[in-house]
């Protein structure tokens, strides 16, 4: 059996166990995520679901995978990335501090010498990062990554199935490059959340809180840079840029979004993509649905890159940016609080 899909299936089994035990661990501690005016959820639930992804990942990688210094950076850096999520679950930390612990979680990966040396596009350049540039970017991939599956949290299932799905991607494209580290990492890492996934599907038992979203938004970003899925020219990062395209580009929307109405970009809104869809009659199933398969499709245009040529890797990028604006236009993603109330 494929070390990959042992990973998988340990992965995906701890997970499922697991995760009612932290249902129970988190109805004794009081991790409870209440309701209020821009959740849909009407009762509080548990949210500190990331513990089960966070062991059974864990567990699948320590049986799976060498611990080279790279690896064991790796985990380290996870392991402070879920504590900063934890303590933001039970106390609900500040923009800034939280900021600050994801720097820190980043920063243990550039101590491990994991790190964005180079930078390639589909034209097959490559460019060469001195030591000044690749410890910020890295620190800023890492750091950018991992808020964009943060933000998209905010629909039953949303996060874990888009992290699958991104998960699942790289995965594939490891594959057919023959990166069997970054292969076995997000086999195992697609398995935990998944396994997540059958109590987090709505209506949600649990959720995965801040301790699940920035700990996959953190693992899609550090195994990216850990393997050697970015030295190769076609895909570079723009494979996983595409995987999680969805949530990068609702992040992106945010920003520009609360900027135009004037808000502080790290006050939360009601404007995000599920949110909209909301607003437009889905229901929530429907909605996760439909951005299930907007994060396949984007997963899908990921993997092609890798099997056509330069000139069409560029038609697929024009034509996913067209899809986005057009999408972004007609959904009204942009639109400022005072025209979303005026068309109203």
């Amino acid at each position: 059996m494929p070390d990959y899909v042992l990973a998988f299936i340990i992965a995906i089994v701890v997970a499922y166990i697991l995760t009612p035990r932290v249902i129970s661990l988190a109805n004794k501690t009081g991790a409870m995520d209440a309701p209020d005016e821009r959740k849909v959820h009407s009762k509080p639930i548990p949210r500190i679901g990331g513990l089960a992804i966070y062991f059974a990942f864990m567990v699948a990688a320590l049986f799976t995978v060498d611990l080279t210094k790279e690896v064991v950076g790796l985990l380290t850096g996870a392991t402070v990335i879920l504590i900063v999520g934890i303590i933001d679950d039970f106390k609900s930390l500040p923009a800034k501090v939280k900021l600050m612990g994801q720097i820190i979680a980043a920063i243990v990966l550039v101590l491990f010498d994991v790190r964005i040396d180079c930078i390639t596009n589909p034209f097959g350049d490559m460019f060469f990062l001195s030591e000044y540039l690749a410890i910020p970017i890295t620190i800023f991939w890492i750091v950018g990554l991992t808020n964009t599956v943060n933000l998209i949290d905010g629909l039953d299932g949303l996060a874990a199935g888009v992290s699958t799905i991104a998960a699942i991607t790289i995965l594939l494209v490891a594959l057919q490059q023959g990166f069997l580290l970054v292969a076995v990492l997000t086999a195992a890492l697609a398995g935990a959340a998944m396994g997540f996934l059958q109590y987090n599907f709505n209506p949600a038992k649990i959720f995965m809180g801040d301790t699940g979203s920035m700990f996959l938004g953190y693992m899609l970003a550090g195994i990216s840079v850990l393997g050697a899925v970015k030295s190769a020219a076609t895909i570079a990062l723009i494979v996983p840029i595409l995987a999680l395209g969805l949530p990068i580009l609702d992040t992106t929307f945010a920003i520009v979004r609360r900027y135009l109405n004037g808000t502080p970009i790290f006050k939360p809104d009601r404007g995000h993509l599920h949110h909209r869809l909301l607003d437009m009659g889905f229901t929530q199933k429907q909605a996760v649905l439909l951005m299930y398969v907007i994060s396949g499709g984007l997963g899908l245009s990921a993997i092609a890159l890798t099997e056509v040529s330069r000139g069409f890797g560029l038609l697929i990028i024009l034509a996913v940016t067209c899809a986005v604006v057009f999408g972004a236009k007609k959904i009204g993603i942009l639109k400022t609080k005072k025209s979303i109330e005026t068309n109203q």
